[in-house]
């Protein structure tokens, strides 16, 4: 049985999936939360929320993830970083995986990849659980009425919580298997039920498509100042380094919090909803994405709240420190229309320095841009993949390495020419430790990175003294309105200055060693922007 809009001449059965029970075709939010319900997936919560656990797996499985290795892909896969899956064995999977399906009901959503028409990714994900369907139907775009009669999918992901690889059978690591294969495309994924798997599927075949067409595709926030979308900033970084909240600054217009591509027209949002963490979310510090907690058809995902109440324990991190909110951008009043802009003028780089050693914030050159571009020096922060407990320091290429199916010098090259094309100015911003590192020092205070964010978007910083610093090469603000200047100098944090010098020494060097796998394959410039 087929229920919901969809083109006829592409249904389910014309791509050869048969057997199904009912299939429901882009339901819209009360459909997918009453079916979610009485399917026993999770119960409505305060102002309509759906609230939901996902269960064993609360974060990605990064190591479970694989791409196909087709003759069309081959040369063009970055290996090191992207696991092999033979053709022979994703068919089987997916032959295995069908016939699991059988008998089942499950959801569709034909949606956009991308806010730009001539960019943008025609997407179909067919869901075994129905909240899944809730979910990314908040987070890709979502066609009209009239699209949907004419919609032709472009890439197929078939999510199948209930299906267990077998890893001899299928050429994998565990039960849980995350498949990529750009040559049919379709992408498998069994075995968990974190939804975050579904939109950085996608991500991850936009960062493999788009860089063909001369686009630069970023795992990054963007805003732009109000009226003027030629005002552009994105803010790179992973999980938990600040991206949705810096970004959703109510002086500025949300282009959107997570995924982005920077083509020869300007700036535009892969994504039409955003997935925020809400671990110790205050009213008071982000009253917009708290606000989004009691609206009609957001997901809660894996937060502790009261039985008799339903009131949410944003403190409570038993299930996972990775608990989060999703919902549609439409639910922040700031947020652009139109999930477009023109070229960024400042592009900013998160980093969560568990060591305590970087400045709050830094300007760099574009060499030196590029340097920590390649080098993503951060933190991943707890939960956000399995067995990650507390902040890790990590260096993840283009502040994105799980996401990266081509070499990371494809997307420096990138994102150095953007910068000299459109001369953007580059800052780095430790959202970490200061005063010492993680268990002795404090995590940096959001209403200072705030106002760093401010005055070097406005200008006010490019127009100040800056000094040299003595350990990294970049240049670091002296003073700035609204932050206190002595958390400008790192050093004078620490109660200990010499213990600080050895711990950026040791930082200088990791940041050296990690480097060297790229030296062969950069310009002069960057190899003298090396630390």
């Amino acid at each position: 049985m087929t229920n919901g809009r969809v083109n006829p001449a592409h249904t389910l059965d014309q791509q050869g999936i048969t057997g199904l029970g009912s299939v429901y075709y882009n339901l819209l939010e009360p459909a997918l939360m009453q079916a979610a319900v009485e399917r026993g997936e999770g119960k409505i919560g305060l102002g309509g929320t759906f609230l939901v656990s996902t269960g064993q797996f609360t974060g990605r499985s990064p190591n479970d993830k694989f791409v196909v290795r087709t003759p069309s892909v081959e040369d063009t896969i970055w290996w090191d970083n992207n696991a092999p899956m033979a053709p022979e064995a994703f068919d089987q999977l997916h032959a295995d995986m069908l016939e699991h399906m059988k008998g089942n009901d499950y959801y569709v959503q034909d949606l956009y990849a991308g806010a730009d028409p001539e960019h943008r990714l025609d997407v179909r994900v067919i869901s075994e659980l129905a909240w899944h369907n809730l979910f990314i139907r908040h987070l890709l775009r979502r066609p009209d009425a009239a699209e949907l009669a004419s919609f032709v999918p472009e890439f197929t992901i078939i999510n199948c919580p209930s299906f267990k690889a077998d890893p001899a059978r299928h050429g994998c690591r565990s039960e849980t298997v995350i498949a990529l294969n750009f040559e049919k495309k379709v992408i498998l994924i069994g075995n968990t039920e974190y939804a975050g798997e579904n939109k950085k599927s996608v991500f991850t075949l936009l960062n493999y498509m788009l860089p063909e067409k001369g686009v630069m595709a970023m795992h990054c926030s963007a805003n732009h100042a109000i009226g003027d979308p030629d005002d552009a900033a994105v803010f790179f970084g992973l999980s938990g380094t600040g991206k949705t909240t810096l970004s959703a600054d109510p002086s500025r217009t949300l282009i959107g919090d997570d995924e982005h591509g920077w083509s020869d027209a300007g700036t535009f949002n892969f994504e039409g909803g955003c997935y925020a963490k809400t671990i110790s979310l205050r009213e008071e510090a982000e009253p917009e994405i708290y606000a989004t907690t009691r609206k009609f058809g957001t997901v809660i995902e894996n937060m502790i709240f009261d039985e008799d109440t339903l009131e949410l324990d944003f403190d409570d991190d038993s299930l996972t420190a990775n608990m989060r909110c999703a919902y549609p951008l439409d639910m922040i009043s700031n947020a652009s229309g139109t999930g477009m802009a023109g070229h960024p003028k400042n592009v900013v780089m998160l980093t969560c320095d568990a060591f305590g050693v970087l400045p709050p914030i830094a300007r760099l050159t574009p060499a030196q841009a590029m340097y920590h571009f390649l080098s993503g020096f951060t933190s991943k922060v707890a939960g956000t993949e399995r067995g990650v407990t507390e902040p890790t320091p990590t260096f993840s290429t283009c502040f994105g390495a799980p996401f990266m199916p081509r070499r990371p010098e494809v997307y420096g090259d990138l994102l150095r020419a953007k910068i000299a094309d459109h001369g953007a100015t580059c800052w780095l911003v430790n959202t970490g430790w200061t005063g010492g590192a993680y268990g002795t020092g404090s995590r940096m205070p959001i209403k200072a990175t705030r106002a760093l964010l401010t005055a070097a978007l406005d200008g006010t910083l490019n127009r100040g003294k800056f000094r040299k610093d003595p350990h990294f090469g970049f240049e670091v603000p002296e003073t700035c309105p609204g932050c206190d200047d002595d958390l400008l100098d790192p050093r004078g944090t620490w109660a200990d200055g010499a213990a600080y010098d050895r711990q950026a020494q040791m930082l200088v060097q990791m940041f050296a060693d990690n480097f060297g796998q790229y030296v062969a394959h950069i310009g002069e410039d960057v190899r003298a922007a090396a630390i």
